[in-house]
C-alpha cells in the first residue's frame, strides 16, 4: 500500500538520480578533462590492452568529454538518451578494458554498475522534470506504437 503510493513520485526520483549521478561523473571526468594531453593519451593509450592502438590522445579526450559533458547534460536533463548512450560506450570500454587484463570484479564492477544504469537510463528516459521534456515533448501520442503487456498482468 504505501511503496505503491510512492508511484506519484516516479519523476522525482529520476531527477534525484540524474542529478547524483550527473554530479558524481562530473566529479570523475573533470580531471580526465582538466588533465591535457599527457593524460588523455594515458587514458586512451589504455585501450591498447583490446587492440585499439589508433588516435590514444583523442581517444582518451572523448572518454574525458563523455563522462564530463555526459554528466552535465543528465543533470540538465538534455539530451540525456544520447548522453547516456555515449557513458554507456564509455563504460563498456573500460569494462573490456578491466576484463581483458584479468582485472578482479571489484576493480570492474563501478564501470559494471554504472552501465547498468546507463543502459536503464536510455530505455527510461529523463522524466517531467527535464529539458528534455521541456523542450521535445511530444504532444499528440495516438499514432505512437505502444506494446502490448498483457504478459505481465
Amino acid at each position: 500500500m504505501f511503496f505503491q503510493r510512492l508511484d506519484e513520485y516516479r519523476d522525482a526520483g529520476l531527477l534525484v538520480l540524474r542529478i547524483g549521478i550527473g554530479i558524481m561523473f562530473m566529479l570523475h571526468g573533470y580531471p580526465k578533462l582538466t588533465g591535457g594531453a599527457e593524460t588523455w593519451h594515458a587514458l586512451g593509450g589504455a585501450l591498447s590492452g583490446v587492440g585499439v592502438t589508433v588516435a590514444p590522445t583523442f581517444l582518451g579526450f572523448m572518454a574525458a568529454i563523455s563522462e564530463f559533458c555526459g554528466g552535465l547534460l543528465l543533470v540538465a536533463g538534455l539530451l540525456t538518451r544520447p548522453a547516456c548512450f555515449f557513458l554507456l560506450s564509455t563504460m563498456a570500454v573500460a569494462i573490456t578494458m578491466h576484463l581483458s587484463n584479468g582485472d578482479p570484479f571489484r576493480i570492474y564492477s563501478h564501470a559494471l554498475e554504472a552501465g547498468i544504469l546507463f543502459f536503464s537510463l536510455l530505455l527510461i528516459g529523463p522524466g517531467k522534470y527535464s529539458l528534455d521534456e521541456k523542450l521535445f515533448k511530444r504532444k499528440d501520442y495516438s499514432n505512437v506504437w505502444k506494446p502490448s503487456l498483457k504478459l505481465f498482468k
